[in-house]
């Protein structure tokens, strides 16, 4: 690789032109997908990576996928990917997260050399499992929760490897859906060789392979700086996750953040061993969320990239909770136990820094399903409050913390699925109180038009959002069938006619409340 240095400004220009890259990936991806998860909801990722496998840009999408995009890309290049190739995986255990993440990594080549990797990560609706949706509240080991992908040429040489397209789509419940997800996925791997190579050929190799470096190398720096402004000291939070869809006992995290120098170390050291149920984590997870715990505290002009993650080192316990081991259950770990990570994580930094109060803390997966073969399948997360801060108040109704996504229309909603939307509203009110209010959570009501499963995936529903500095806590979420309420992970069985509420959680508040308000 050159060893050229790149002036101030042709490094802005090169950090803009990579990231332009990610973000037309993106782009493609949510233009070509099929199911209204992806091309509407953008529940997909995507991200440039250099020859050794270090992130070098990433588009602004999932926090949860793009930390853990490295693992996935280091397991395919232990399969000597070539030119032409696309690998596929989804195996939490192998650089995945959850199995309907699924990953496609695509060598990127110029005139036979390889200069990097196209990745993208999108949640596909179903990839089989014991439940439409693939997200079962109740699934005891990874095989109920669908197909397991280890890292697979889908593309070989250019050419489709059918037999293995034929493999996953055979185990679904909407393959016409996944087979043009997946195309998707490889058009925007495809256009990043072609983006790249252009670059090249207006730059030059040399000065190319420099900003893959040096735009590395320009962050970590910044990143190290924000560390070393932070107080030196060892500082510890707890949290929990309420119940693992087996039992309803809460299940405690904990964690230890060493600030010295310009590093941070964290240890989860105290949190649960793996439970019986589906809310551990993969290490790969573990690590995204503590990943973006950092970013929170970075200036946002700071790229997002490998440099980021370089001062920061994490071990758990093995067998635990946040470093599970095969065959545990995860599908619930990488939506909701990130959050309560990333959540805890800010807790214990919160001490160290001024950060906002604690939002919503969870992504509220609903998933419904056709019964008895209806082959269709609904999945959204539903957006919450924001915790306020010394800035002002919380936003409402948005997607917090490790999730990025918008919600399904109503008329986008309406049309694929037989679900008619009945009530769709900030709940007012649910905010918490201070001088700065924490940002309201969401009402959102939907009846089936004919049976269906239902898979709810929730927390905060008993231990509320945190305010700061004086600021009292947001309301905590409800899930209610019929008006009955539910446990915050459960599966049920719905009729015609049934109506499923989720009640989202508020924001924290930020301040002592004004006197008159309490």
């Amino acid at each position: 690789m050159s060893s050229a240095r790149l002036d101030p400004v042709t490094l802005s220009v090169m950090a803009s032109a990579l990231s332009g890259i990610a973000e037309e990936m993106g782009a493609v991806l949510i233009r070509g997908a099929y199911s209204s998860n992806i091309k509407e909801r953008r529940d997909c990722s995507a991200a440039l990576f250099d020859s050794e496998g270090r992130t070098v840009a990433q588009a602004e999408h999932i926090p949860v996928h793009l930390g853990a995009m490295p693992e996935a890309v280091r397991a395919v290049m232990e399969r000597d990917p070539e030119p032409g190739d696309v690998f596929a995986l989804n195996d939490p255990y192998s650089g995945g997260t959850h199995l309907p993440d699924i990953t496609l990594v695509s060598p990127v080549a110029l005139e036979g050399e390889v200069l990097g990797y196209a990745v993208t990560r999108a949640h596909h609706s179903d990839v089989g499992g014991m439940s439409p949706g693939s997200m079962p509240s109740s699934s005891r080991e990874i095989y109920q929760e669908g197909l397991v992908i280890p890292p697979v040429r889908l593309v070989r040489g250019g050419e489709y490897a059918g037999e293995v397209l034929d493999l996953i789509l055979a185990n679904v419940r909407t393959p016409d859906l996944r087979r043009g997800d997946l195309r998707a996925q490889i058009a925007a791997n495809r256009l990043a060789g072609v983006r790249l190579s252009e670059l090249v050929e207006r730059r030059g190799r040399d000065t190319v392979l420099a900003a893959f470096r040096e735009v590395v190398r320009y962050t970590e720096r910044r990143t190290r700086e924000v560390i070393r402004a932070l107080p030196d000291g060892v500082y510890s939070a707890e949290s929990e996750i309420e119940g693992d869809g087996i039992t309803d006992r809460d299940i405690p995290i904990k964690v230890s953040v060493e600030v010295e120098g310009e590093g941070i170390s964290l240890d989860f050291s105290g949190t649960s061993p793996a439970v019986s149920g589906n809310v551990n984590c993969p290490m790969a997870v573990t690590r995204s969320a503590c990943y973006f715990a950092l970013r929170v505290l970075l200036p946002g002009d700071v790229p997002a990239n490998a440099g980021t993650y370089a001062p920061l080192s994490v071990s758990a316990p093995e067998g635990s909770l946040v470093n599970a081991r095969r065959p545990s259950a995860v599908v619930a770990g990488n939506v909701e136990t990130s959050s309560r990570i990333a959540d805890t994580v800010l807790r214990a930094l919160s001490q160290a820094a001024d950060l906002p109060a604690e939002g919503q803390g969870t992504m509220n997966n609903l998933v419904i399903g056709g019964r008895g073969g209806g082959g269709w399948t609904y999945y959204e997360t539903v957006g919450g409050g924001q915790g306020a801060s010394r800035s002002g108040p919380g936003p409402s109704g948005v997607h917090v913390g490790m999730s990025n996504t918008l919600n399904t229309p109503i008329e986008a909603l309406e049309l694929e699925y037989p679900m008619r939307v009945e009530r769709y509203e900030l709940r007012y009110g649910s905010g918490g109180e201070g001088e700065h209010r924490g940002g309201d959570g969401i009402v959102r009501s939907v009846r089936v038009l004919e049976p269906a499963s239902l898979s709810l995936l929730t927390d905060r529903r008993r231990h509320a959002p945190c305010g700061a500095a004086g600021g009292e806590p947001g309301a905590t979420g409800r899930n209610l069938l019929d008006g009955e309420e539910l446990p915050p992970k459960t599966s049920r069985d719905l009729e015609a006619g049934s109506v499923i509420t989720v009640e989202t959680p508020g924001g924290g508040g930020w301040g002592e409340p004004p006197k008159d308000s309490r």
